[in-house]
């Protein structure tokens, strides 16, 4: 194995992959997913294997990592367990902001950036710290479409909502329900979101929830504001902190 300041990373988690290497760790990186796509100036040259719930299990081995980064949301189980046979895999957990936060700190010690990692923290604090408060919004915050379906409860984006004073109505669901969109007209949301990822949602599916939910406010929202953990935060919270004070419900 390499030594702790030159190990061979493969990362498998897109919001990972922009973190390490916001945190100069570009040059350690020998392998990454297809939806590894920030910072994009600098992912371009960093070998593609594979997706994060189809990667390319010889692909990786092969660029003989010293360690791979994975999540256990975005990675199967199955491939993650296969890998772990071979190389060391750092299985990261993300649910909450305070979680995201503890995992760019561990990853800053386990990688010996742990200067450049608590800076990014105290500026992710920061942004954190400048969200107005403002009334609580009634909201209902889509992932994907046939079937349908919401963040939940136990979610990163649940937390980011909540952070914001967006009150999930599906919040006594856990993780990313199907929902009828009968159910959405039960919730009676103020406002709806629709997400750009991983579902591209569109102007012409705006009509189709309005039919259910005339009253509600639906927008199309940036997914990466919501569900972009490590350094992807910073440009997240910084948009949030500007949107959440124009929406006026």
């Amino acid at each position: 194995m390499s030594d702790k300041n030159n190990l061979r990373i493969v990362s498998l988690v897109p919001s990972l992959t922009e973190l390490l290497i916001d945190l100069g760790l570009k040059d350690q990186l020998v392998g990454r997913t297809r939806f590894c796509i920030h910072p994009e100036d600098q992912v371009q040259d960093i070998p593609i294997m594979g997706g994060t719930k189809n990667p390319n299990i010889q692909r990786i081995l092969d660029a003989e990592p010293d360690l791979i980064i994975a999540n256990d949301e975005e990675n199967r189980k199955e491939d993650v367990e296969a890998l772990m046979k071979k190389v060391p895999v750092y299985v990261t957990h993300i649910n909450t902001i305070v979680e995201a936060l503890h995992e760019i700190e561990n990853l800053g010690d386990r990688l010996n950036v742990q200067k450049t990692a608590q800076n990014l923290v105290s500026e992710i604090q920061y942004l954190l710290s400048e969200s107005e408060a403002t009334s609580p919004i009634n909201t209902a915050y889509f992932i994907w479409r046939e079937p349908w379906m919401v963040a939940a409860n136990h979610t990163y984006i649940h937390d980011v909502l909540r952070h914001y004073q967006l009150t999930n109505c599906f919040s006594d669901y856990s993780r990313y329900p199907e929902i009828e969109l009968q159910q959405l007209k039960e919730a009676s949301p103020e406002l709806v979101l629709l997400s750009s990822e991983p579902y591209p949602f569109k102007e012409k599916h705006i009509s189709e929830i309005k039919e259910y939910v005339p009253n509600a406010h639906i927008e199309l929202i940036n997914g990466e504001w919501f569900s972009w953990y490590g350094s992807g935060m910073l440009k997240g919270f910084k948009e949030l902190n500007a949107w959440r004070r124009k929406i006026k419900i």
